[in-house]
């Protein structure tokens, strides 16, 4: 398990007033990655400062889209963890993802997870983390059900996701997605999304700015060990790896990330017999990816699956370069964590992305970064080309990207952060919040 979902550090200090606080969101533990780490590291955070903290979450399937060994054929079920109570909810999960099957997916968990909610004890504060966007009718019915308010934490804008990357068109069901969205946002007492470029798009929608927070994730403290030498080590050894150039895309295999991308650069340094790219992970759009590269006849790509906590650290360290790619369309709908991982990792990065986006963003200020255009592979190769040749620009931009995760994605500044939020949020006017909606 991530650490950051587990370690609390120097932070353990038990609150000055206690709260019950429950969550609903469809990711979790044992789940290591993505919102799933942050979920655990949020609410095990405020167990250990004393307060009395509920989980209401799905059962594990991310990103493989299939439900855990341990978990198949399982309903309802209550678990136990690091002072957090788990309420786990049957929902289902499709072998392979479309718009309409997640519709269904997500549906599932939110009908589910509301009738899991209405059993536990009352709170005093809701905290709802999106997506599933439908999670925001379940907010406002719990709200008004124990007229609590609730915090509505906005990790992906499902509704500019589906419009912009073409998954759903113009119409009736579209409208409704927004209309959705617009209730949740207007029924919360707060709104608090990742990063400024998303923060921005939600204010565009006419929510005033004192109602959208900034509630960012942060980096993993245990990476900050990882040497910012490349240390091949077995990883390599056990593979025949010594001696090739690591350029290492790793996490979700989604619509989002358009990893065809670094499927066309692999063709376009074909070539060259030392860079080798590797696409470590899972999901919806991995197998039709792997077809691609048989059909392409790649033989300087690599597929691995999602790793073990250790490995993966053991990857990173072997990593000469490590890649970040979106779709055109995505921009600042979501901000992808891997971002923060890797510069804390203190690996250099080239990031497929659209200009003037929050990632591109950082890569420039982070001096860690170099930029090119997204869906262009051949822009791709040549900025991996041109970093494999320059090893001492490379430890420039990992030592960079490191300094500069050290400095903005601290977990104990983004949890003290998100605890005081919800600390104002149970004051008498968010319950006034609450009525005025």
């Amino acid at each position: 398990m991530p650490a950051s979902a587990t370690g609390h550090g120097s932070i353990g200090r038990r609150a000055a007033g206690t709260m019950r606080i429950l969550f609903l969101g469809i990711n979790y533990w044992p789940e290591e990655t993505g919102i799933a780490v942050f979920n655990t590291g949020r609410c095990e955070y405020l167990a250990s400062r004393g307060h009395e903290v509920t989980m209401v979450t799905g059962l594990p399937y991310y990103p493989q889209w299939r439900i855990a060994e341990e978990y198949q054929g399982k309903g309802f079920l209550s678990e136990g963890r690091n002072g957090v109570q788990i309420l786990r909810c049957p929902l289902y999960v499709p072998e392979r993802v479309d718009a309409r099957k997640r519709i269904l997916h997500e549906a599932s968990f939110v009908a589910s997870a509301t009738f899991r909610a209405l059993g536990a004890r009352k709170p005093q504060v809701l905290y709802l983390v999106s997506p599933p966007l439908a999670l925001g009718m379940a907010a406002r019915l719990l709200s008004l059900a124990w007229r609590v308010p609730y915090l509505f934490h906005v990790a992906d804008l499902q509704p500019d996701a589906a419009r912009d990357l073409g998954m759903l068109r113009e119409g009736p069901f579209l409208r409704l997605l927004f209309g959705l969205e617009k209730a949740a946002y207007s029924g919360a007492g707060r709104v608090a999304t990742l990063t400024e470029g998303m923060r921005r798009r939600i204010l565009e929608k006419g929510f005033p700015p004192e109602k959208v927070l900034l509630l960012p994730d942060w980096a993993d403290p245990s990476l900050f060990a990882i040497p910012l030498e490349i240390e091949r080590g077995e990883f390599c050894e056990e593979r025949g790896w010594e001696n090739r150039f690591l350029v290492v895309h790793s996490g979700n295999m989604g619509v989002k990330q358009g990893l065809e991308v670094v499927l066309e650069a692999a063709r376009e340094t074909a070539g060259n017999l030392e860079i080798l790219y590797l696409l470590v992970g899972d999901g919806a759009a991995r197998p039709a990816l792997e077809a691609r590269a048989r059909a392409m006849g790649l033989k300087n790509l690599v597929f691995l699956p999602l790793l073990p906590r250790e490995e993966f650290h053991r990857l990173l360290a072997a990593s000469d370069l490590c890649l970040v790619t979106q779709k055109r369309e995505v921009g600042d709908i979501v901000f992808p964590s891997k971002v923060m991982t890797l510069l804390a990792a203190g690996r250099p990065l080239v990031v497929s992305v659209s200009p003037g986006s929050e990632v591109a963003r950082v890569a420039e200020e982070a001096e860690a970064g170099v930029s090119v255009p997204p869906e262009d592979g051949k822009s791709l190769a040549e900025a991996v080309f041109d970093l494999w040749r320059d090893p001492d620009r490379r430890r420039r931009m990992g030592t960079a990207g490191r300094r500069y995760a050290e400095a903005r994605w601290s977990r104990e500044a983004a949890l003290s952060r998100m605890e005081r939020a919800i600390e104002e949020l149970r004051r008498p006017d968010g319950l006034d919040r609450l009525a005025r909606a």
